[in-house]
């Protein structure tokens, strides 16, 4: 019989949100554009409404966090980003015409991309203020986000690629129940509600604008992975299932680089770390706009390790040591919006126009923003080493 504690703890709710999300959010990043190709969308459109979905971001990312640091409880905006979703996610299914799709495009990635810094925050309070490990929670988002490529690139291999929205709805219904069942997140008696203005004069001293602009970049280059990898594999010949299992090689590294960080990587700066993923990402980029074999794909998958979570993990380290404490959360938001959506959504146009004209070749242009990310990142380091 389970322990009725356990079952009703903040740990295993928290546990049971990100494992319901990021089962739907592993279908909806990479296959996303597969639904949008089953509906006619040329490669152009197809980016058009990716980037619309990432230019969402930029809004609702900083608003939510706004809302969620001042409301009474912050359940509150968790609930209401997961309703949008999936209602959202709903309307794409009568939709035909293509600026229809891009126009939903927009509304659904400001919703489904929304509530991650969201939910983020309230996590990481909770487990300071309760006292339950964050890592492990989070890690079963990693662990469902892989399911969630693994089954629904197998589901579109046999199905086609309306299942990947099919996929993605379920998951966001599944949100939407786990978001009723998370703790309320209530606001301590008295504490301040910080404004937008007290916020942003926060956050500009510490290099923090540096450090913002180094992880946009770094992590915007992801924009023809997010947005074309799965077509372009699929066109080399690649299987569905192949496909879900080099995003989920992709995510299996992240794990592992979260899991030896403390100890591998514990003497790593801030700005090193940002660095690490630059450089990685010049090499993973040029290297799969050459179209390299299967054989070959799964290891440059696990430079995923450093593109992503290495940039991502100094960014934290760097936020949590210059950003007071009460905007940590506008911090990730603010993060968040650039990364995940103004410079991601950029790639992402971009790469709809590079696909078209080049295929796979269209990964070389990543390399321009993480080229200036690795050395905006390389600034910051060599200010911090000055400094101490």
């Amino acid at each position: 019989m389970p322990d009725r504690g356990l079952l009703f703890s903040p740990a295993f709710r928290f546990a049971l949100f990100y494992g319901a999300f990021y089962l739907g959010f592993g279908a909806y990043l990479p296959y996303m554009p597969v639904w949008f190709e089953s509906r006619g969308l040329s490669p152009e459109m197809i980016g058009a409404a990716a980037a619309a979905g990432m230019a969402g971001r930029v809004l609702a990312a900083p608003l939510g966090a706004l809302w969620s640091d001042r409301a009474p409880r912050r359940r509150d905006s968790v609930i209401a980003f997961a309703a949008a979703a999936l209602l959202l996610l709903l309307a794409f299914e009568p939709a035909r015409s293509p600026w229809l799709i891009v126009a939903l495009a927009g509304l659904a990635g400001a919703a489904v991309t929304g509530v991650i810094p969201l939910i983020d925050a309230f996590a990481m309070g909770e487990a300071r203020r309760v006292g339950f490990a964050f890592g492990p929670a989070r890690a079963i988002g990693s662990a469902t986000f892989i399911v969630g490529n693994i089954g629904c690139g197998a589901l579109i291999s046999r199905l086609g690629g309306e299942a990947a929205l099919a996929w993605a709805a379920a998951g966001a219904g599944a949100a939407l129940l786990a978001a009723i069942a998370l703790p309320a997140g209530r606001r301590e008696a008295g504490a301040p509600r910080p404004s937008a203005f007290s916020g942003a004069s926060a956050l500009l001293g510490g290099g923090l604008p540096l450090a913002f602009a180094a992880s946009a970049l770094i992590q915007g280059a992801h924009g023809f992975y997010y947005g074309f990898s799965a077509v372009a594999w699929r066109a080399q010949g690649v299987s569905g299932e192949a496909v879900g299992a080099l995003w989920a090689t992709g995510v299996a590294a992240e794990i592992v680089f979260f899991a030896l960080s403390t100890r591998v990587f514990r003497r790593w700066s801030p700005a090193g770390l940002m660095a690490l993923g630059g450089a990685a990402s010049l090499a993973r980029w040029g290297l799969l706009a050459l179209s390299p074999p299967l054989v070959l794909l799964f290891p440059l998958q696990c430079l995923h390790a450093f593109t992503f979570a290495a940039t991502y993990l100094g960014f934290l380290r760097h936020a949590s040591a210059h950003a007071p404490e009460r905007f940590a959360a506008t911090a990730q938001a603010i993060n968040s919006a650039l990364s995940g959506g103004l410079v991601l959504a950029g790639a992402t146009l971009a790469s709809g126009i590079a696909y078209g004209a080049f295929g796979a070749g269209g990964f070389a242009l990543m390399a321009a923003p993480a080229g200036v990310g690795l050395g905006l990142a390389l600034v910051l380091a060599r200010r911090g080493a000055k400094a101490s």
